[in-house]
């Protein structure tokens, strides 16, 4: 689910904050990155099986990345279908980050981003900032139909609705009508250019298994971002050889993906939240209860939505909010992300000011710069064959009822970030994915397994279901830190970087010193 945050798990807020520019730019070509002599990983063209690796331009992003500037880059071509003996191919692109290190490992880091949808080569800076890249290379892929890939999925129009349905109300009939005609005008653009069946887990998988081969690099390290856990666990099932170790961070098992379990993390993130205030004598003294004074709110505003105009950062023009039970149940979800300033902004809400919740609603999904980059092909190829065929109605309500059993069921329906997701799937009309999908994964392979202990997107007791049947894992679970760890967490690039030094003895003593957040006190 991550991106590392926010709407259908995917990373809107972090964009929103950081102004991102789509400018289509091309990096420089692999030739003027500085290219080892003897041909380093990337540098040399080389076909196994049906894969084809080829070196040459950077991947196109959004907007200029500096930590691309000395990559060696090229792309992956691959069969859309490998159930298919006629399929077409499509291609990845492919960045190698080297090592800041003089010297380093011979094993490179490959790096699985969240979603699903999001594409790994954009993201470089979080793999630099969070030292993936300290003494070992850090190989970059655009996962399928993601924005650096060809075909490229991504559906303008489904990021423009979003941004204007914070002006509706979050799931009445009339939003679910705009909403699916948007996901059919998706549909149409798509399915005469892909193979729309084969986006999805176990393809991705095998790209990723052809593209260390092609890249003759006999042993690498996997780190998984939110749904990326979700293809590494699927990676580490499927295509184990050449795998030294695996980071989870943000986890979502295959095995136990959808409705309910979005439910059940909101769940614990949100508790993680509301304890950590309540354990702080100001936080607790000023904003006691929070947990009730937020369910009331849901109850309340699904009675009476609340209406107002904001302004935020990616438009010019005020921006109409509409504030009802479920619209507040999602900004919650990923509030965490913003943790100091939640207690505050729950509390102006239950006395009438619902500025600071509409301002940081409005601002995760109306910002224009971002639209255009999310694969709704790889979205929904995941969601519609991998999740929503296991999973009942029935299950998906029980999972609602047991994590917020005082909330109307009128909330309960559409599970936090996948709204209207049934009725996507049944536009989308693929066909569900083999059972396998779904199974456990059991393997030796070191692991870390992280988690945020307010982490409401993915929580942290799916950490512990999937250590279950992976006996050399460590689990990790970071005090006060939201959803992917490694994002905002100096202990956890801590843990990370003794990880991937000895697999199977990490140093966690930094977890002792985790300091909880200072929470924002309103007048």
């Amino acid at each position: 689910m991550t991106r590392p945050h926010i709407p259908r798990l995917r990373a809107r807020s972090v964009a929103a904050a950081t102004g991102i520019l789509v400018t289509g730019l091309l990096a420089a070509p692999a030739s003027a990155h500085g290219e080892t002599p003897g041909g380093a990983s990337g540098t040399v063209a080389r076909t196994v099986g049906d894969a084809r690796y080829e070196p040459g331009p950077c991947p196109r992003t959004p907007e200029p990345i500096p930590e691309l500037e000395n990559a060696r880059c090229g792309t992956l071509t691959v069969p859309e279908n490998r159930a298919e003996a006629d399929s077409r191919e499509i291609t990845l692109g492919v960045a190698i980050v080297p090592a800041v290190a003089d010297d380093p490992k011979p094993d490179p880091t490959v790096m699985l981003v969240g979603g699903p949808g999001n594409d790994a080569v954009s993201q470089a800076k979080m793999a630099v900032d969070g030292g993936l890249n300290r003494d070992r290379d850090v190989v970059l892929m655009s996962q399928r139909g993601t924005y650096s890939a060809q075909p490229e999925l991504t559906c303008r129009n489904i990021d423009e609705f979003e941004a204007r349905a914070v002006g509706l109300v979050y799931n009445a009939p009339s939003t679910a009508r705009e909403h699916l005609a948007a996901i059919k005008s998706c549909r149409d653009q798509l399915v005469g250019r892909a193979d729309l069946s084969a986006y999805n887990d176990i393809e991705s998988a095998s790209d990723y298994a052809d593209l260390r081969r092609a890249l003759d690099i006999p042993q690498w390290n996997v780190y998984g971002i939110s749904y990326g856990t979700d293809l590494a666990l699927q990676y580490m099932r499927d295509h184990p050889e050449g795998i030294r170790s695996v980071g989870l961070d943000g986890v979502l098992p295959p095995s136990k993906a959808g409705f309910a379990l979005a439910w059940s993390s909101a769940r614990q993130g949100i508790d993680g939240l509301f304890k950590a205030c309540a354990e702080q004598q100001e936080c607790n003294d000023r904003y006691p209860n929070l947990s009730a004074t937020f369910e009331r709110m849901v109850r309340q505003l699904t009675a009476k939505p609340v209406t107002t105009t904001v302004t935020t950062p990616g438009s010019p023009d005020p921006v109409k909010v509409v504030l009802d039970g479920g619209a507040l149940m999602n900004w919650m979800t990923t509030a965490t992300h913003m943790a100091p300033g939640v207690p505050r902004s729950l509390d102006e809400l239950a006395h009438g000011n619902p500025q600071r919740v509409a301002e940081q609603w409005a601002a995760s999904r109306v910002t224009p710069e971002i639209f255009g980059r999310i694969s709704h092909g790889l979205e929904y190829g995941v969601f519609c064959s991998e999740w929503v065929p296991y999973e009942t109605e029935a299950e998906s309500m029980r999972g609602a009822e047991a994590a917020f059993p005082t909330l109307p069921r009128s909330v309960l329906a559409q599970a936090p970030q996948l709204t209207f997701i049934r009725q996507d799937c049944a536009v989308w009309d693929i066909p569900a994915a083999p059972r396998q999908v779904r199974d456990v994964t059991s393997s030796d392979i070191p692991t870390l397994v992280m988690s945020g202990g307010i982490d409401s997107q993915t929580g942290a007791e799916s950490g512990t279901y999937v250590a279950r049947t992976l006996p050399g894992a460590t689990v990790v679970t970071i005090p006060y830190s939201p959803h992917v760890v490694l994002a905002t967490s100096k202990c956890a690039q801590s843990i990370a970087a003794s990880f991937f030094t000895t697999p199977t003895a990490p140093d966690t003593g930094c977890i002792k010193d985790v300091e909880p957040p200072k929470f924002e006190i309103g007048p």
